[in-house]
């Protein structure tokens, strides 16, 4: 029998050997979020010395990594609300809520509502994909939707999650919970306050729009981009036949998937729920369609996203809108690798 062995490349996630089990990534692998938040920090620390001598295109410059490396940090938060980021309960949720505080949305409200996402995938009640999934909607409100939110992501993400909180009906019900969440919003609003406060007062409003709201702006239309690259346009029912999953087996498509915490291999994240996120790649041959309505995976980001483009003049998700366009004499959406 063949001893366990692990990859000598850190991006190589699979274990070789007759025993090889996802669980035994390269250690670097295993402190992805570690090291981009540690990668964020000498980015940030760079900016505040740009900024301190004026040195204006070292600061353009970086705006590039700090927004990239933003949006990586972003993906922990949700990794956090599946208790997948520490091991450490506590660490995970004291990670959860700070990353909400600076990405303006309580984490226990994001987690109440992303179980929606995964228990209704596609479906009616998928309150993340709202209002993309309801047939209900007409396709101008839709456009004007992904216009919002792929552009002002910042702002239209808490709005998203606020609607599911205080709308009628909401499926938020449990009252432990939603004093929680009205706690944590709470809390954000009171460091902001703090924030801004400061920030006026001493004159910091150059730190405060590079180190933060520019960075944090496009790292919020990333994720918004992102979040459309995995569901807009299909209208499958299975984990795979609702999502895009990207493998990209050049090293550039690897170094992306990492600093994304491996959310490119979508399909396999609904799948396998439980597991983190270095594990998914070893899983890759699982993205194989088995059924006509399954997306196949694609090689790159770029087809990925060409394929969500041709989507966006009537942006929609779910089987539901297969009976909707069949019912009108009209082809119905389908995603396709290109």
């Amino acid at each position: 029998m063949n001893a366990t062995t692990t990859s000598s490349d850190p991006l190589d996630l699979n274990v070789k050997g007759d025993l090889a089990e996802p669980h035994e990534p390269h250690w670097i692998s295993r402190s992805a979020f570690q090291i981009l938040a540690c990668c964020l920090y000498a980015v940030q620390a760079s900016l505040f010395l740009a900024l301190y001598y004026n040195i204006t295109w070292l600061v353009v410059l970086l705006l590039f990594p700090a927004s990239h490396l933003m949006h990586g940090v972003l993906i922990g938060f949700h990794e956090a609300s599946h208790g997948l980021l520490r091991k450490n309960r506590r660490f995970n949720e004291f990670d959860g809520v700070f990353i909400g505080i600076l990405s303006l949305t309580s984490f226990s409200l994001y987690r109440a509502a992303h179980q929606t996402h995964h228990m209704h995938l596609a479906t009616e009640r998928d309150e993340e994909l709202w209002p993309f999934v309801d047939p209900k909607s007409p396709r101008w409100f839709r456009r004007l939707a992904a216009f919002l939110e792929l552009t002002f992501g910042l702002w239209f993400t808490p709005y998203l999650f606020l609607r599911t909180f205080f709308r009628k009906n909401s499926p938020i019900r449990n009252k432990r919970v939603r004093k929680r969440i009205w706690q944590e919003l709470i809390g954000i609003v009171a460091f902001w306050t703090v924030v801004l406060t400061a920030v006026a007062w001493f004159g910091l409003w150059k730190y405060y729009f590079c180190m933060y709201l520019i960075p944090a702006m496009f790292a919020a239309n990333m994720q918004s981009w992102r979040k459309y690259v995995e569901h807009v346009g299909l209208s499958g029912t299975s984990a795979t036949g609702a999502t895009r999953s990207i493998v990209d087996e050049g090293l550039t498509g690897k170094i992306l998937a990492y600093s994304l915490l491996h959310e490119p291999f979508h399909g396999l994240h609904h799948r396998h729920l439980g597991i983190h996120h270095w594990q998914l790649p070893h899983r890759a041959s699982e993205l194989t369609p088995t059924t006509p309505e399954e997306t196949a995976p694609y090689p790159s980001y770029r087809l990925a996203v060409m394929d969500l483009i041709r989507d966006l003049a009537d942006p929609k998700v779910g089987p539901h809108w297969r009976t909707e366009t069949n019912a009108s004499a009209s082809p119905a959406s389908v995603a396709l690798p290109g």
